[in-house]
């Protein structure tokens, strides 16, 4: 039952307010005692001409009170105390009804929206930064979906550009055929690294890449071989760390699948006048918004970022008709974003509105910084490796005998990684720390895991049932929570959707896991007399496993059975 809207319903005949309005108005009082949900009086003073207090008590005295323990005002605000027994078993079958779907909804059906996440560069390493992108891209894809909305996942590759000159360069000089074949991504970032160490000595390899990639650029047979081998071998690469992420993606259209298309864009531009010159350039004259202009074509006319991401918008447009097109990228490319949005607006789009950067910080290790130029990178897939590695030891020192090790220690290592990166704002940045990523204590991806576990292991123990299951008897204040705990999964999803923002579910689902813990330590499921009591709290139980498995998939986690 949607208890804001009753409430909203029960309010509305005794003031001049719409439904809507009121349910805006209801909060969640911040402690227990004061209720369940609370209305604020505040607004209504002036139109009824009473103080905020009163007006609660003739509300507390008028308004009708079924379905709740009680409604009574504490000084400004008006009070509602669910019926614990009632709200509990409820929210129990809701939850068994639906499984899998609990916490969906429909409000997206038959709109489609484009996700632009992960994004690597062809034939450079796959590495630790990329996991934020993909993570949150992964996330929004998944609730997007769960929303009842059509996902389309871009993986927008990075094959395109000088450094492609470069790598041909550097290829026909130094590359090791053997090692290119058996770790193609480490070999492309030697010689990319090789090309640049020799190119401070000889400044003349700089004029030889560019040679290369102009080759490149007018489809000269060889270089074009090249790049495509380049290609392939780094997606075969990029693959595996996908697998093991459990990401997949609807498109792999990457920039260079735009270089028949800007030529349009640009034209179109001149077309409606706005592109104007500055110093030899081409540009979009964004003075009038505050913003650098948007270059469209350098000195030299070749095209850069912003025409190619125009010519991606208005192709995602054409293509999926999208109600959201969504940019996974770091926040240094908010600039970006706002020039080539505006630009798009200032071309009469109106859908440039749909248009949305989801920005995110950086990850940074307290001991290093990453350059790939240099060559200090440190590879996703490596590191998802030592994750598992570690996880197989803690596992090893606390549970030996454990079924599938193996299993168990790749998604738990995998999935603290994945949750550690959407537990706190996108925006925020990361500092990369072992130790509390792997705990299996406080906010953690081990920690929900093991929650999880835990509560499946009480489901195993658990004979046939032996009674009537009783409701009634839930009346605890720890069954209670855990029950609103879970009753908060819907609401959380598109609050996520509403803000781009997927730890809203991350911290949503540790918020179950410490109701279901507190209630476990308090609270014994299986040693129990009345049976009734007995099999409602292994229903209360088995509706936790549901909505924990639910909201760890929509972050990218999953769940296992024993730890």
């Amino acid at each position: 039952m949607d208890y804001k809207n009753l409430i909203a319903q029960r309010i509305k005949p005794y003031v001049d307010m719409e439904i809507e309005n009121i349910e805006k108005l209801i909060e969640i009082p911040p402690r227990p005692e004061m209720g369940d949900f609370a209305f604020p009086c505040f607004q209504l003073a002036k139109v009824m001409r009473k103080a905020p207090n009163a007006i609660a008590i003739e509300l507390s005295e008028k308004i009708n009170k079924e379905g709740f323990e009680r409604v009574e005002n504490l000084g400004p605000y008006l009070n509602f105390f669910l019926d614990k027994a009632s709200f509990i078993k409820e929210i129990i079958e809701k939850v068994e009804n639906e499984g899998e779907k609990y916490g969906s909804s429909s409000i997206g059906q038959g709109r489609n929206v484009t996700i632009d996440f992960s994004s690597p560069n062809i034939a450079k390493p796959f590495h630790v930064g990329h996991l934020v992108s993909t993570s949150i891209g992964n996330s929004l894809y998944r609730m997007f979906n769960f929303a009842g909305y059509n996902s389309v996942g871009i993986n927008h590759l990075g094959d395109w550009g000088t450094q492609f000159g470069k790598l041909i360069s550097a290829y026909k000089r130094w590359v090791d055929e053997e090692k290119l074949e058996s770790e193609p991504i480490k070999e492309l970032l030697r010689i990319y690294v090789k090309f640049h160490e020799e190119a401070e000595k000889d400044p003349s390899l700089e004029d030889e890449g560019r040679m290369y990639f102009k080759k490149l650029e007018e489809g000269d047979q060889e270089s074009i071989a090249l790049w495509k081998r380049f290609t392939e071998l780094s997606l075969k690469e990029f693959q595996k760390v996908y697998d093991m992420l459990g990401v997949k993606f609807d498109s792999y259209a990457g920039e260079s699948f735009y270089n028949d298309k800007m030529d349009a864009v640009v034209e179109e531009l001149k077309e409606k006048n706005l592109l104007v010159e500055s110093n030899g350039a081409r540009v979009v004259s964004l003075e009038d918004y505050n913003m650098p202009p948007c270059i469209i074509l350098k000195s030299d006319g070749a095209t850069i970022y912003a025409t190619r991401d125009l010519a991606a918008a208005k192709y995602r447009k054409a293509t999926y008709d999208f109600a959201k097109n969504i940019y996974v990228v770091g926040k240094d490319q908010t600039l970006h974003f706002k020039q080539v949005y505006k630009t798009l607006e200032l071309m009469g789009y109106d859908w440039s509105k749909d248009c949305m950067h989801v920005a995110f910080g950086l990850v940074k290790f307290a001991d290093r910084k990453l350059s790939t130029r240099k060559g200090e990178v440190i590879f996703l897939e490596d590191l998802l490796n030592e994750s598992i590695s570690k996880t197989m030891e803690i596992i090893n020192e606390k549970n030996p005998e454990l079924e599938n090790k193996e299993e168990v220690a790749t998604k738990v290592g995998v999935g603290a990684m994945i949750f550690t990166y959407l537990k706190n704002s996108r925006e925020r940045d990361i500092v990369f720390d072992w130790k509390e990523m792997l705990s299996f204590d406080g906010e953690t991806g081990p920690y929900v895991q093991y929650t999880y576990a835990r509560a499946n292991s009480i489901l195993r123990r658990h004979t046939q049932n032996q009674g009537t299951c009783d409701y009634s008897k839930l009346t605890s204040p720890e069954e209670f929570e855990l029950a609103k705990a879970l009753s908060g999964l819907q609401s959380s999803v598109l609050q996520a959707l509403d803000k781009a923002e997927p730890s809203i579910v991350t911290r949503y689902v540790i918020d179950v896991a410490k109701a279901f813990n507190k209630f476990y330590n308090t609270h014994s499921v299986l040693n129990v007399e009345d049976e009734g009591l007995k099999e409602a709290r292994i229903k209360l139980t088995e509706a936790t496993c549901q909505v924990i498995k639910n909201a760890l998939y929509l972050i990218g986690l999953e769940t296992v059975e024993k730890m």
